[in-house]
């Protein structure tokens, strides 16, 4: 009698997919979880330049495969990422 397995079954190819990202993927991805935990979203301009200039030296490190004009997409993709969102009025 054959084993039933219990999880769900598109588990090992997404695992697989995931080993597929391009560097640029996997440091923007990383970035947005950084933005999200270390609370930039909201802070002071003042704040977030600092943090992003700290950021992408360490990320220029971790990502040594990036080219400098992938650098400064990667900022601002997360530059945009960390603005709030627009709100817009609603007539009353």
């Amino acid at each position: 009698m054959a084993k039933k397995h219990g999880g769900p079954r598109h588990h090992q190819s997404q695992a697989a997919s995931n080993n597929n990202k391009s560097p640029l993927d996997e440091a923007r991805d990383e970035l947005f979880q950084h933005i999200m935990k270390c609370g930039v979203i909201g802070s002071a301009p003042e704040d977030q330049a600092e943090w992003f200039d700290a950021t992408m030296a360490y990320f220029t490190e971790r990502f040594p495969e990036l080219s400098k004009l992938e650098l400064v997409q990667l900022r601002t993709l997360g530059e945009r990422f960390a603005k709030p969102m627009k709100t817009t009025k609603q007539a009353v």
